[in-house]
């Protein structure tokens, strides 16, 4: 019998939340996502759409044990971790993973999240889960029930690591947050190599990227479209899906975005949040 694998998303907006009537349709949340396999859940980072998946897994009950892997530690990618109900909640165990950065632990990393005079109460306050931290380096292959998940080291400020995950012969690799033009590059395109769904940084057009259009962004740690686009391509991806939407993009300019890259790559898809894909 095939192992059944969906991703799902509950936020897929980079750098800052931007809801409101111009973002409804493509959803104002910072990155958030689970995947489940077989009877595996598996949530990549914590970003405000954490907020939405933790009410949902509350009120469900089920399953009460989860695998968290964290791709960095900015802002966008965390700001969902006090809001997400389950940690509060006895009945529920999490194992985290992620990567040590600037010689602090992942544990180290997330209670620091949570301090005066930044949030009112601490971590070590309000958590009533079960935490088990779990510190990764690229290349590290992590095996959960039917999953097998690969770590990798992409190109961005600080570090950030990108996730592929195998279930059932099918493949997703999750890769937020990651600058081209280096030598990491073809790095991701094997890491990618023959997935069936990439789900990639994508929030400038070379335009912006370069500054032809507003200030340049060269540096700040993200992709543009026509990078995924290559980056897909060369790894003979069956699917593309853009993710980390640049948070000014409302859903009239989305629409316009995702028709200029499927003129490249027709399956093309712009991740929106409360949209599942199926394996």
């Amino acid at each position: 019998m095939p192992v059944p694998f969906q991703v799902r998303f509950w936020g897929v907006r980079g750098s800052v939340p931007a809801p409101g009537p111009r973002t409804q349709r493509y959803g104002g949340n910072t990155p958030c996502l689970e995947m489940r396999c077989g009877d595996e859940l598996l949530i990549f980072d914590l970003g405000t759409g954490a907020r939405e998946l933790g009410d949902a897994l509350s009120a469900a009950g089920t399953p009460s044990r989860a695998s968290i892997f964290l791709s960095h530690y900015h802002y966008d990618h965390l700001q969902g971790l006090p809001f997400f109900t389950p940690l509060f909640q006895s009945r529920f165990a999490f194992t985290l993973h992620g990567a040590v950065r600037e010689g602090r632990s992942l544990k180290d990393v997330l209670a620091g999240q949570m301090v005066p005079p930044y949030f009112p109460v601490t971590l070590q306050q309000v958590v009533r889960a079960g935490l088990t931290y779990r510190e990764l380096v690229s290349g590290q292959q992590v095996e959960v029930g039917p999953a097998v998940v690969r770590a990798l080291d992409l190109n961005h400020p600080g570090g950030n690591l990108g996730y592929r995950v195998e279930c059932g012969g099918k493949v997703v690799v999750y890769a937020t947050d990651v600058e081209p033009g280096c030598e990491k590059d073809l790095e991701l395109v094997e890491f990618a190599r023959g997935a069936d769904v990439l789900i990639i940084d994508a929030m400038y057009t070379e335009d912006e990227y370069h500054g032809r259009k507003g200030a340049a962004k060269l540096g700040w740690g993200h992709s543009t479209w026509e990078s995924a686009v290559h980056t897909a391509n060369a790894a003979q991806v069956r699917q593309l899906v853009l993710f980390h939407h640049e948070p000014t993009r409302d859903d009239a300019a989305m629409d316009a975005f995702v028709d200029e890259v499927r003129k490249h790559r027709p399956e093309a898809i712009a991740a929106i949040e409360a949209q599942t894909i199926t394996l």
